[in-house]
């Protein structure tokens, strides 16, 4: 029995989910998006990570399920919103088109079941390395990536040792001073948009880091991301607006039984119904041990031809 129940929400927000790299939580979103529905689904930005797909191909089953899911959402009936991102931006150029039922735009404008208008955007454009020093953001990603990759295998090695899930990169953000105040800076601009643009909040993605506060009567909304934390933004039917932290059913792998050494050795044993094989005198074995074990069938005649001379 699953131990997630289905529950329905007015509206779901996911993003970063990196669909094409290793660090891709597929599995965990897969069960995710299995056991919610909802009316609205936002697609926040980096669903799918070009900038690594550009340089190196990976694309696995759990990673096309995640797409065949949304897009069976679509068919029954969910409305399915994809606002890309940098990593998937080359998405921007069919902006305002439809594919498979799934709206692309640009930004776009969520109101809530109590009123609140909600301003949904990636975030990209509030990162002045990605605006200004795109190669710099290229090399941080190089790094990112290679702090996910790390953390895989810390978290198998945690994994054999009974222990929970825990996200190096996050533990590296939160401890480097100049990430924390980046963050910050980020939330505060973005913030300060929304209220420019006479917005009751704002909801969008890019850095990772899931969070729900309000500052001077503005709502600042970070649904996170399928990588680390493995977390959406849901809105219920009264308006309300929560982060769920997912956490997908631990796997049981079936061991394989030992085979017994006892079964094993009667297997080798021959029947006692088996006829012996046939003495082989002395004599004859002497002359078989002196014929030399590589040589083929014609040398081996030779050879027994000169030992019985």
């Amino acid at each position: 029995m699953s131990e997630h129940p289905t529950t329905h929400y007015r509206t779901i927000w996911i993003s970063d989910v990196h669909l094409g790299t290793k660090g891709c939580q597929a599995s965990a979103l897969l069960d995710f998006l299995k056991h919610t529905e909802s009316d609205t689904l936002y697609l926040v930005g980096d669903i799918i990570d070009g900038w690594q797909l550009k340089g190196k191909w990976f694309w696995p089953q759990s990673h096309n399920d995640v797409i065949q899911k949304i897009l069976r959402k679509c068919r029954q009936g969910t409305r399915v919103v994809f606002v890309p991102g940098n990593h998937d931006s080359f998405a921007r150029h069919y902006v305002q088109q439809n594919f498979g039922g799934i709206e692309v735009v640009e930004e776009t404008e969520h109101t809530t079941a109590d009123g609140k208008r909600l301003w949904i955007l990636h975030g990209d454009r509030f990162d002045g390395v990605v605006q200004f020093a795109p190669w710099l953001a290229y090399v941080g990603d190089h790094l990112y990536t290679v702090a996910l990759t790390s953390n895989m295998w810390l978290n198998s090695a945690r994994a054999r040792m009974g222990l929970g899930y825990w996200s190096l990169s996050q533990y590296l953000k939160q401890k480097v001073k100049n990430a924390v105040s980046y963050i910050s800076a980020f939330e505060d601009a973005v913030m300060q948009e929304a209220r420019k643009n006479n917005y009751d909040g704002v909801v969008c993605g890019h850095i990772h880091k899931a969070e729900i506060r309000e500052v001077d009567g503005i709502l600042y909304c970070n649904d996170g991301d399928w990588v680390e934390s493995m977390t959406a933004l849901v809105e219920h039917a009264d308006g309300s607006l929560h982060i769920v932290t997912w956490t997908p059913p631990a796997v049981v792998r079936e061991k394989k039984p030992k085979r017994s050494r006892l079964r094993d050795a009667a297997v080798t044993t021959p029947s006692v119904n088996t006829p012996a094989a046939e003495p082989v005198s002395r004599a004859a074995k002497d002359r078989e041990e002196n014929v030399p074990a590589h040589t083929d069938e014609s040398d081996k005649e030779e050879a027994r031809s000169v030992i019985q001379a």
